[in-house]
């Protein structure tokens, strides 16, 4: 693994960079042209859908794959990469990976045919977290910084343990000023981005440069390691619970060894699951969800967020059975659940939500409402903590999705409208509600600011 350290004269890194871009966990993967027909892979997904259409169409073989971090939000496809093409997998050896891989320490060097890999030790986000500096003799051409250098940001540091959040932080501290020492054209290449559980801030931008970050990444001017600390553990909100059991399951590796298929199941079959325990997973837009569906439903409509709110929302160890319109594509309900750990989809009911009601099978309904026509004696607005402070109804019980189920007693019984942004949470929201004992259930077709603009009235901010 000695590296050579000759180059090849990489200039144009855009024409090499392929980001690979998760919009509903707000990741990026990252495919590399090594100039020769290989490619480096970096913290790619189980679910390889994008990163083969990639490497096919850009004529490249994956010959490498390297890890930043043991993920707590989806699970790697390294391991799989490796089983389906001879991928040699790069990755920390304080990780105790249990699958075959290059264990890596910190100042490594591995020659990847001209170009160079150089790894940084940056613990924070994870105890044995790695950046990949990539060399062009020696020239640095940018560093993958995973979970650690993030885009106005760092991520978060209270995934392993309450006991060890303030620990990490200041670890994380250390790895943000390591990585800012390289010089200020490096490019900076996260995986972690906007709309990312792991404490990415909104906006849009993926990458960035360390000189960029130096100039306006609020965390890199703090002054000490007591002040990083704070405004890092200050800005963490929730995550999804399913974050507590990935990170393990990828110390392991996965491997998918055929491809994920939706079973049919009659009614009468949907019925005795039901029975047995299972939950349904309505998939469809959320008015088709409430002109009518199977009673106790959980309702997750199928859009980039979707595989967020399953592994939220839904046990890892009860059989799903999934309700879905004709047009909407099994590979998208099935992969994105198996990159979250979800193993148990036991099929679909056969012929959608027509099929039941031609069953003659019991049916609910929940009724959709517009801002200008909404009760607002009794409203939840599950929104994230963030949402709700910049504006919410005068009176709203503000109780985020992921925690409705178990906060569901709190709220008064009797006729109520839950909130979102748009309606898709508010129907997931609605549906719990339902599945714990709630009558007159309602979903606003709409956010705070359509009914403040409707009612002419003001919208309290702050919790």
């Amino acid at each position: 693994m000695v590296a050579n350290r000759t180059g090849r004269g990489v200039r144009h890194v855009d024409d090499k960079l392929i980001p690979l871009v998760d919009e509903g966990l707000g990741n990026s993967a990252y495919l590399f042209d090594l100039g020769d027909a290989r490619a480096l892979a970096i913290d790619p997904s189980l679910d390889l859908r994008a990163a083969d259409a990639a490497a096919t169409e850009h004529g490249l073989r994956i010959a490498y794959a390297a890890e930043t971090h043991l993920h707590a939000d989806f699970l790697s496809g390294a391991r799989q990469l490796a089983h389906d093409h001879g991928t040699r997998i790069l990755a920390s050896a304080a990780g105790r990976r249990t699958f075959d891989h290059i264990g890596l320490d910190d100042g490594v060097e591995v020659d990847l045919g001209g170009l160079t890999l150089r790894t940084l030790a940056t613990p924070g986000h994870t105890p044995e977290h790695l950046s990949f500096l990539l060399l062009d003799g020696d020239r640095e051409v940018g560093v993958f910084t995973g979970g650690s250098l993030i885009v106005g940001a760092a991520a978060r540091t209270d995934l392993i343990s309450p006991d060890h959040t303030e620990e990490l932080a200041r670890a994380q501290y250390n790895s943000l000023r390591r990585l800012a020492t390289l010089a200020d054209t490096t490019a900076v290449w996260p995986t972690h981005g906007a709309g990312s559980f792991c404490s990415a801030p909104p906006g849009t931008a993926r990458t960035s440069s360390i000189g960029e970050q130096k100039r306006a990444n609020p965390l890199l001017a703090a002054p000490d390691a007591d002040t990083f600390a704070r405004m890092l553990i200050d800005s963490l909100g929730s995550y999804p619970s399913y974050f507590a059991r990935l990170g393990e399951l990828n110390r392991h590796g996965q491997l998918i060894t055929s491809p994920p298929l939706l079973a049919p199941l009659d009614a009468a079959q949907v019925r005795r699951l039901l029975g047995d325990g299972a939950i349904v997973v309505d998939v469809r837009p959320a008015r088709d969800y409430a002109a009518g569906h199977i009673p106790g439903s959980v309702a997750i409509p199928l859009r980039a967020q979707y595989a967020t709110w399953l592994g939220w929302l839904i046990p890892p160890d009860v059989p799903i059975v999934i309700v879905r319109n004709p047009g909407q594509d099994p590979a998208d309900i099935l992969w994105p659940a198996l990159n979250v750990g979800y193993t148990t989809i036991a099929g679909e009911l056969h012929g959608g939500f027509a099929a039941w009601s031609a069953a003659g099978e019991q049916m609910a309904t929940t009724l959709v409402v517009h801002a200008s026509e909404m009760d607002t004696t009794n409203v939840v607005d599950v929104r994230q903590v963030s949402e709700t402070a910049t504006g919410h109804l005068p009176g709203a019980h503000l109780i985020e999705l992921g925690d409705l189920t178990e906060r569901s007693h709190s709220v008064p019984s009797g006729p109520v409208t839950v909130m979102c942004g748009h309606g898709e949470r508010a129907a997931t929201g609605a549906s719990l509600l339902e599945r714990t004992g709630h009558s007159g259930v309602s979903i606003l077709a709409g956010s705070a600011h359509d009914w403040a603009t409707a009612t002419r009235r003001t919208l309290t901010t702050g919790r």
